[in-house]
């Protein structure tokens, strides 16, 4: 994935694994493709990453956690086929919430309407709202002053999903046929896919010109409706993806991949849950090196409090990496002792310590690792916590948190390179620099 906030096209493939002949036997691949071309913004990037985290660590009264749809920088829109005859959507994939959600148009004759705008239930012959007594209404979160009638056949179950700024969708909890167009041609159905058919939606976050023009949201998260979770059993209850860095040329392929990766050996590091924020992926770090120095950093510094504040997350919405005020000084501190290069000209708005570079051949940065819980260390390359802000110039690309009651987060460019591997069966997170490498 790229060093900013980019949009990425996701094209569904379906392809076959040599390694078994069970259900498993399949994987469903998603190969990330440039959208359009980009040309980074530092601050840019900065300020969509700070409106993420903030809006994160707010508290929703309808809500366990907010999704990252809600800041505009879903970094990712799935190609999606739902309803049959198959209509064509484009969707913002989030990791950080759970429900999946369409646009939706009640309209008889839509010939007016644009085509691949809205879903129109009308045109689909398998199209199925979920009765509000039914058990699957009962995962999502419901308008107020809304009883479900439970002696009417058609009382349909409605949701109502809010986001902290204010927007928020609404409509009819559903089911449908979602078609996947596999590499081969073939065509792959899931006939059950829960989704919210949203014939309301309000404010910036999903109306605005910040939603990129998408039309809904896959949730990507740990709850019961998310798609991992959907297609779990067809696909080991496991995804993986690999972000890689999109300003080399020829730009290698990101992918999204669910199911098994078992071709590629990894380190492993445990799940960890959050029941105040049970959506996020955590992990736990122990502690963090510069140069193989372990750093006098506090255990406590990365606990989960009982008010569910503290620990670790791995976000692919988030481009920059968040670490608490304790740790980020320490590390700065021991990055600026070590690296004696000019300061530039003009400094870089938001970025603590940049350095211009014009003057060295061969650049040699300090190395980071953390120590995770698990014994694993993950020990990313210089080049994805230091980034090109102008010409001849690099800045740290870490932040201090600093809320009282904050997260740490481990961002995008942080996993550059890397395959990651999440195991809901095994509550595991698996990565590997070897990976992404793979075809």
């Amino acid at each position: 994935m790229s060093i900013f906030l980019i949009s990425l096209l996701i094209l569904i493939h379906f392809s076959p694994s040599s390694s078994s002949t069970t259900n498993d036997q399949y994987y469903l691949k998603l190969p990330l493709l440039h959208k359009t071309p980009f040309h980074p913004n530092p601050t840019q990037s900065l300020s969509s990453d700070l409106h993420r985290i903030s809006t994160l660590h707010k508290k929703s009264p309808q809500l366990p956690l907010t999704s990252g749809a809600s800041t505009g920088s879903g970094q990712y829109f799935v190609d999606l086929r739902i309803g049959t005859p198959p209509q064509r959507l484009l969707l913002v994939a989030d990791t950080g919430s759970d429900l999946v959600w369409v646009s939706c148009s009640a309209c008889r004759n839509c010939s007016k309407h644009p085509p691949n705008t809205s879903f129109f239930p009308r045109h689909s012959t398998t199209f199925s709202p979920h009765h509000c007594f039914d058990s699957s209404c009962k995962l999502i979160p419901h308008p107020r002053h809304v009883a479900c009638n439970h002696t009417r056949l058609h009382s349909p179950c409605r949701y109502e999903y809010s986001y902290s700024d204010g927007s928020f969708t609404s409509g009819f909890f559903s089911r449908e046929t979602t078609t996947f167009n596999t590499s081969s041609g073939n065509v792959v159905k899931h006939n059950k896919l829960a989704f919210g058919c949203g014939f309301n939606q309000s404010g910036p976050s999903v109306s605005g010109p910040s939603f990129n023009g998408a039309n809904g949201v896959i949730g990507l998260g740990r709850g019961p409706i998310s798609l991992p979770s959907q297609l779990g059993r067809r696909f080991g209850n496991k995804f993986s993806y690999c972000l890689m860095d999109y300003t080399l040329s020829p730009p290698p392929t990101s992918f999204l991949l669910f199911g098994n990766n078992d071709a590629v050996k990894k380190s492993y590091t445990p799940l960890l849950v959050n029941p105040l924020s049970p959506t996020f992926y955590y992990v736990g770090i122990k502690s963090v090196y510069i140069e193989g120095v372990k750093l006098p950093i506090s255990p406590s510094t990365w606990a989960i409090d009982g008010f569910g504040n503290g620990g670790t997350i791995v976000d692919s919405g988030t481009t920059l990496t968040f670490l608490p005020d304790p740790v980020y000084n320490r590390i700065l501190n021991a990055v600026n002792k070590l690296v004696t290069l000019p300061s530039p000209d003009e400094t870089t708005p938001g970025f603590d310590f940049c350095i211009n570079v014009s003057s060295v051949s061969t650049l040699i940065l300090p190395k980071l690792s953390f120590k995770l819980v698990g014994k694993s260390v993950f020990s990313p390359p210089p080049s994805n916590y230091f980034i090109d802000t102008a010409e001849d110039v690099k800045c740290l690309a870490l932040q201090p948190v600093g809320l009282p009651s904050s997260f740490s987060v481990i961002g995008n460019l942080m996993q550059q390179g890397f395959l990651f591997e999440f195991d809901s069966d095994r509550l595991q997170l698996g990565f590997s620099r070897r990976g992404c490498a793979l075809p």
